[in-house]
Parts: structure tokens; sequence; C-alpha cells
């Protein structure tokens, strides 16, 4: 079997629906297992629902919005789609409803959030001959922590072996979403599809996962800030990986780890130039390029102690407990005696432990295998905040005074 996934530019209107069935029509001779993302924007659309709902204020034109965007695929999709509104109409009851409950905020965000990947997997999978839908929340069994729940990869492993290791007909599933224990609905992280690809090829030992994108392949930098990018047609999973952490976009971090584990090759490949034979992530040899990742809209948090002690492993772990608790991402660290930095974080709770200081609106950029002349063209211009070199990486965080930067 063989996985595909559909992310949301990917399906953002009914042309694109029906160029995945000329994807599947193509590039597929092997059962299929395909996961699908929200369509378009429909996921901020719901994100800003919610918001709404937090706050007390009325959401209703925005779930009309949302309401209105599927029926109109619908009609443009299906020439009697009385049966496929129907089901769309379920969903929307049933969004509507948990809208209507008084949930935590995190609890909530998954109770509703996940219905732009449950409807636009029912109108792939109804557009999609012989294709059978499923929902992903029978199979991927996670713990309770919402908006960012933990995988139990025993009881996944159990149930898609039982019910979809020798399933022959096209499987169209969700991404992005599982359920805990109690049956509540859950998420894997935002952009999180890409993982739920990967842990479906996992547990069917599938040939090979392949992600569909509007670019090329994996190119060494995004190519509407980068100019004059390279594509690679192949990647190490340790390089891939790399860049993921260090936030290159086009693949969730979370998904190169199993496919490595089970070396299950990933592809990435347009769809909208089907001959164009993208980049593939495996084992293989490499020749390093330089690779360009910039991640805009950082804060960087400084941590000094109040009495003049050092920064030792107590303090440090105070800052990393409430991050954890908190779910913020540090992306880059740096400390010295008496004073701790780090880019995204948590300032409230630490006030009495620490003097905190903060600056906003910065731009991170990561070089992967720089050059001297790389780094000096991208210093130029710019008010360097923080700064780090190793053998193979260049990071600085900075008060971004351009908006292009060209290789």
């Amino acid at each position: 079997m063989k996985v595909f996934k559909f992310g949301g530019a990917s399906i953002k209107d009914s042309e694109a629906v029906k160029n995945i069935a000329t994807v599947i029509r193509k590039c597929s001779d092997a059962p299929l297992l395909i996961v699908v993302s929200a369509m378009a924007k429909n996921t901020n659309l719901l994100e800003e629902i919610i918001a709404l709902k937090l706050k007390g204020l009325d959401y209703k034109p925005l779930l009309q919005d949302f309401e209105a965007f599927h029926d109109k695929m619908c009609s443009e999709l299906f020439s009697n789609p009385l049966r496929i509104q129907e089901k769309i109409k379920s969903f929307l009851t049933r969004l509507k409803k948990s809208l209507s409950y008084d949930l935590e905020e995190r609890q909530l965000y998954d109770a509703v959030v996940i219905y732009g990947e449950l409807l636009s997997s029912t109108i792939v999978a109804e557009y999609i001959e012989g294709s059978v839908w499923l929902d992903a929340r029978e199979y991927i069994k996670t713990d309770n922590h919402h908006q960012n729940a933990y995988i139990d990869w025993i009881e996944i492993k159990l149930r898609v072996t039982a019910k979809l290791k020798n399933f022959t007909k096209t499987v169209v599933t969700q991404g992005f979403i599982g359920s805990d224990s109690a049956g509540n609905s859950t998420t894997l992280g935002r952009e999180g599809s890409d993982f739920s690809a990967a842990i479906f090829a996992t547990c069917l030992d599938a040939e090979s996962v392949t992600v569909w994108i509007d670019v090329p392949g994996i190119l060494n930098g995004a190519p509407k800030r980068v100019q004059n990018t390279q594509k690679f047609y192949q990647l190490p999973y340790k390089e891939a990986a790399e860049m993921t952490y260090y936030g290159a976009s086009v693949i969730h971090p979370k998904t190169i780890k199993p496919l490595a584990n089970n070396n299950i090759p990933l592809l990435v490949r347009s769809f909208t130039d089907l001959e164009q034979e993208g980049t593939i992530i495996h084992e293989c040899d490499f020749k390093p390029l330089p690779t360009v990742i910039i991640k805009d809209n950082q804060c960087l948090i400084s941590f000094k102690v109040l009495d003049y002690s050092f920064i030792n492993e107590h303090n440090l772990s105070v800052i990393f407990r409430e991050l954890a608790l908190a779910d913020l991402q540090i992306n880059i660290m740096q400390n010295s005696a008496v004073s701790f930095s780090i880019v995204d974080g948590i300032v409230e709770k630490l006030r009495d432990d620490f003097q905190i200081r903060y600056n906003s609106g910065l731009r991170l950029l990561t070089i992967k295998n720089y050059t001297q002349d790389l780094i000096k063209k991208y210093q130029k211009g710019n008010k360097i905040l923080l700064e780090q070199t190793s053998r193979n990486n260049y990071r600085s965080l900075m008060t971004p005074s351009q908006d292009n930067f060209w290789l």
C-alpha cells in the first residue's frame, strides 16, 4: 500500500479536488490510503470562530461562511449533490453542538477544529469513485493532551493492522485528528497531517508516503524569499529531520522519525506538475547545499536572576517546567552566568523568580551548511540580537530591516 497526503492548498477549490483524481489515476499503481487536510484556509476560519466563542462574541456569520464554502464545493463537484450535502449537514449539526458546550479552551479547540478535516475528507471520498471514507479518530488514539496530543503507538498499530492491513480499496481519511481513550477528539499539532500520514504508513508497512505540495519539491530556501533556490532531488532522513527541526515548513517535524525507523521513503511532489520527480527522502549519499530557513514573528525573552546568583540547573528547570506546561516551543536558546535567553517563551508565571525582558517581532535565521560569504550577506543591514555558529549551522536572531533575503 502507498500513502498520499494532500494539504489545504491541493484541495482549495473544486478544480483542485478534480486534480486529486487525476493525480491518483496517474501516480498510483497500488492500494492507496489518502490523508487530507482541511480545504483552503478553513482551519484558520474555525480558529477565528473559536476565538469569538471564547470572547462571548457573535461567531455565527463566520460559521455561515464555513457552511457556504462547503455547500458551494458540493454544488460545483456533483451533478446531484443532495446525498453529499446531507452528510455535510450532519457534520455541521455536530459542529454547532460542540460550539454550544462550555469547554476548557484547548478541549473546545479540538472539539471544533476537527470539522475542517471531516468535511474535506467526506467530499473527497465522495468524489473519488470506489473509495471508502474512514474516521481517523477510530485509529489514531492519543492521550488527552489537547492541541498537541501524544499518540499511543501500540493501540494505533493494533487498530490499523486489524482493519486496514489487507484493504484493497482506496481509503480516504483525515490528517491532524485523533481521539483519546474516552472518545474525545484530539489534534496532533498545527499542520499535523504529514505526521498522520507517517503514522498510517508505519503501521501499514507502506511502500512509500507522498506529500503533494504546490512547489517542485524540497528547496534550499522559500522561493518567495530566497532567490535562485535549488531543489534537493534526494535527502537523507537525518538532513530532512534537521531542516524541519530548524523550521523548514514543507514537512511537519514529527513526520521523519517513524518513516526513518521503518525505512519508508518519503516523496515530496508537485500536484500541479506531475512530470516533476520531486524530492525523495531516504537513506542516501548527500552533497550538502547551503539552506536558508526563516521564521518570523519570534519573541526573544531574557531571564536574569534577581539575587546575582548564577543561572544553574535549578533555574533552568523552573523555566523549562513552565514552558512545558504552556506547550511552548523553544526555537533557540543561550545562557550566560546570570542570564538566560530564549526565543518564544512565557513571562507572567516567572516574574517572581527572574527579571524578564523581551523583544517581539523578530526574525530567526538559520543557514545550514553555511559559507562565510553567506553569513556576511545576511548580516548586512540587520541588527543582530543573538548569534550562534556551529560546525554546520549558523543561526541569528535579528530585528529585520528588509523583507527579502537572497542566496
